[in-house]
């Protein structure tokens, strides 16, 4: 009994006990009971159960809030938010990896799970170190909050470029080092077939497997930017890792409905530039203007979901009967050709 009160990170033991747990039941529910087979998600579908994932964070948010007060609350909500909203670019870069590779819709999903237990660790390890960072020298912060800036300002000036897929240095590697199956082989990773070369059987990966390494790699490059700004509104490292696993357990839920209409988010990003711009700028007025004296959560929480919801509203308005000409290229109609880059 005296481990589950033991602290841990700041926290005790037992509140990451739970949070772990949900996790692993909201995990197991999702693939062993709502989807025990392979099969295309549709928007309606996609969009309740975004709808229920939104509803347990933001239930964990309150339990958060009775547990241990309402200013480690709505630090929560304010870094699941922020996660929530730079998920949106995520989901555009998805979609555009499962075009490239030509991944039947009806597999994205048992890919987008396993990318996901991938980016509940990777995150961790970020976080864990981030923690250690923050822990031994106080002004990393400061890096992290100039870094935030700088990202926001870059975003609001940068053009929309798309991902190259074929020259990610992750591709490359693997078609170096292994054989890959010109073909789908359904949702497995690996499988054995003949090189044509020596006539012998060898393990080769699937373009699924290519597929959800370059994800998890894109993922990475996203935390570069969501990790800071989470660590610069608290540096309790349970808040910080439970609002982002609990904003990307719902990503790939939410993922069939906005890939199906992530061009109408297009002015997000300057939303999203303004959030990262402010949390980075927070940390300075915090420290210097009100004497290393807190900044009031409210109000962060207040300005960051504004800003959000302005972007979206606005995004929504200002694409109002946008054509399906904008929106990525379905999966069905990618060019299966390209699914070995060399």
């Amino acid at each position: 009994m005296e481990f589950l009160f033991a602290d841990w990170l700041g926290t005790p033991a037992w509140f990451w006990l739970a949070f772990i747990g949900l996790v692993v039941a909201l995990t197991a529910f999702d693939l062993g009971i709502l989807h025990k087979e392979d099969r295309e998600m549709g928007i309606a579908e996609s969009l309740k159960l975004s709808a229920f994932y939104i509803g347990i964070a933001l239930l964990f948010g309150m339990w958060i809030w009775l547990a241990r007060g309402s200013e480690p609350a709505m630090q929560y909500y304010t870094g699941f938010f922020i996660e929530k909203a730079l998920s949106i670019d995520n989901v555009f870069v998805i979609s555009l990896i499962f075009s490239y590779f030509a991944i039947p819709a009806k597999y994205q999903y048992r890919a987008l799970l396993w990318g996901i237990m991938a980016v509940i660790v990777l995150r961790g390890i970020m976080i864990a170190g981030g923690a250690a960072l923050v822990n031994e020298a106080y002004w990393v912060l400061y890096l992290f909050a100039a870094f935030l800036i700088y990202t926001g300002v870059k975003m609001f000036f940068a053009g929309d470029e798309p991902m190259d897929v074929a020259n990610n240095p992750a591709v490359r590697f693997i078609s170096r080092h292994m054989p890959v199956t010109p073909e789908q082989h359904g949702q497995r990773f690996f499988v054995r077939t003949t090189n044509p070369k020596t006539g012998k059987l060898v393990m080769a990966a699937t373009p699924l497997f290519l597929a959800l390494v370059v994800i998890n790699v894109a993922d990475l490059v996203f935390a570069i930017d969501s990790v800071p700004a989470i660590f610069a509104i608290t540096t309790d490292t349970f808040i910080v890792y439970t609002s982002n696993i609990m904003a990307i357990l719902g990503l790939r839920a939410l993922y069939f409905a906005l890939a199906a209409m992530v061009h109408r988010f297009h002015y997000l990003k300057y939303a999203l530039a303004a959030v990262l711009v402010f949390i980075g700028t927070k940390i300075f007025v915090a420290d210097f203007l009100l004497g290393g004296g807190k900044f009031p959560p409210a109000l962060s929480l207040g300005v960051t979901f504004g800003l959000i919801t302005a972007g979206i509203v606005y995004s929504l308005w200002k694409t109002t009967g946008a054509g399906e000409a904008n929106s990525p290229a379905g999966t069905d109609e990618a060019d299966p050709a390209r699914n070995n880059p060399d």
